[in-house]
């Protein structure tokens, strides 16, 4: 077993073309020896968002803190902290946050994707 603080784990910046104002930190992945699933968190500063983008793989998100939408190709859902998302494969979509503090959010992907 392994037990972490999340404020231990490095936070970089989404690079990804069309992210704004996005960070990350990868709280377990195949370096813990999750042999299945990675388990990401995201902050969304305000004015931020994702990219709008799509992949072979599902996401599976908690949303911690603040709110946002959800864009895709059949519109934009708000969500707020507590919901539960389920993106599937190749379904475009982009978190974007649509309040005045941090949009947090849990995204967890097969861990064979590689946490890109």
């Amino acid at each position: 077993m392994k037990v972490r603080n999340c404020e231990n784990i490095t936070e970089t910046e989404v690079t990804m073309d069309g992210a704004e104002k996005a960070r990350m930190r990868l709280l377990i992945s195949e370096k813990e020896g999750a042999e299945n699933f990675a388990m990401r968190m995201f902050t969304v500063a305000p004015g931020g968002h994702t990219p709008y983008h799509f992949h072979d793989y599902e996401h599976e998100v908690f949303v911690l803190e603040g709110k946002g939408l959800l864009r895709g190709e059949d519109g934009s859902h708000e969500f707020a902290s507590g919901a539960v998302i389920f993106v599937q494969p190749n379904e475009k979509h982009q978190f974007v946050n649509a309040g005045d503090s941090p949009l947090k959010f849990l995204c967890l992907i097969p861990v064979a994707n590689k946490c890109a």
